[in-house]
């Protein structure tokens, strides 16, 4: 079963998350620890292709064609690790997915909510990526947003696979 380390920064953006994921990865890949790395976005955009670059910065392409967070770009060169369109996952992508799933009846009729139905649909992305890539760390960036609130769970859940790096503003 794979470890999962999470990375996270209240809300502020540009703290170092980024850098830090990247860097934690090289260190644990370094002791010959296999390693993948995901980032959670919060914005609504399915991916950054089509958003401005002098909103959002550069986009990444992976070797799957995905068009994602530049972000990804700095954890393959960092890390020395192919990435894929797993690793990079928007709100967009989860409301959109949460959205295809009551289209198609699997939630019986029921009530789709934030938690548990939106917050399920997260942990599933970190789990699939844990499971294609067979790496022995996930290590997750989770950007602004209520993403954040799948956290509290995993202390629970998964008390043994989980750390937290919460960047805290000093001010």
């Amino acid at each position: 079963m794979s470890k999962y380390i999470f990375i996270t920064g209240g809300v502020v953006s540009s703290v170092g998350k980024g850098i830090t994921a990247a860097s934690i990865g090289t260190i644990l890949k370094s002791r010959q620890i296999t390693v993948s790395v995901q980032k959670l976005d919060p914005y609504l955009n399915v991916d950054p292709g089509t958003m401005s670059p002098y909103q959002h910065g550069e986009v990444f392409v992976t070797q799957d064609g995905a068009e994602t967070d530049l972000d990804l770009g700095n954890y393959e060169r960092f890390i020395d690790v192919n990435l894929t369109a797993e690793s990079n996952v928007t709100s967009g992508q989860i409301y959109s997915a949460v959205i295809a799933k009551e289209r198609r009846g699997d939630f019986l009729g029921g009530t789709i909510q934030v938690v548990p139905h939106v917050t399920n649909e997260i942990k599933e992305r970190f789990k699939r990526l844990a499971q294609k890539s067979q790496a022995e760390v996930v290590i997750i960036e989770v950007g602004l947003s209520n993403i954040e609130t799948i956290l509290s769970d995993n202390k629970t859940s998964l008390p043994d696979e989980c750390i937290d790096i919460v960047w805290r503003d000093r001010q």
